[in-house]
């Protein structure tokens, strides 16, 4: 006999149908999704994960923060030697770090200012703080530094100072 189209097709849906129903010593269960103990497993993979990962990731949000305030200090010694290079001088503490986004109009006006500015815009240390800077400065032609997390001068491990002339 000669199966038609119709007919495999039956029979595959029926092999389907079975296969999804399978005999076990209860009686008939439906198989699917996983059972108590494979999603315990897992749960417990997981657990162990977290557990060995989660130690080395606390506390790493300070270091970060040192990281990308070091960074910003460099970016801006580097706009400040190019104001330097134009202009001949460094901003004075009264024109600030603000000379170079905008072109100062107190103290000393630059003859030679880039326009455009040396930075689009003065950046906040990574605790969003102002950087502090002083021209001349104390350690060198200007001091620049950030207080660090505790937002005053001095400190020691998190709470310390970066200092431009530290670095």
């Amino acid at each position: 006999m000669k199966k038609d189209a119709s007919t495999f097709r039956e029979t595959e849906g029926l092999n389907r149908l079975q296969n999804f129903f399978k005999k076990g010593k209860t009686g008939y269960r439906i198989q699917r999704g996983f059972t108590l103990i494979e999603i315990m497993v897992v749960v417990t993979i997981l657990a162990i994960l977290i557990a060995l990962v989660a130690p080395k990731m606390v506390g790493r949000s300070d270091q970060a923060r040192r990281v990308a305030t070091t960074a910003q200090i460099k970016n801006i010694e580097g706009a400040l030697q190019l104001y330097k290079l134009d202009n001949g001088t460094y901003p004075s503490t009264e024109q600030g770090l603000e000379a170079l986004a905008e072109e100062p109009s107190i103290g000393e006006i630059p003859n030679n200012w880039r326009k455009g500015g040396y930075l689009q815009k003065i950046p906040n240390d990574a605790w969003g703080n102002p950087f502090v800077y002083v021209s001349p400065g104390t350690q060198s032609d200007y001091d620049l530094a950030s207080y660090g997390a505790d937002k005053e001068a001095g400190g020691s491990d998190d709470d310390a100072d970066i200092e431009s002339w530290n670095l």
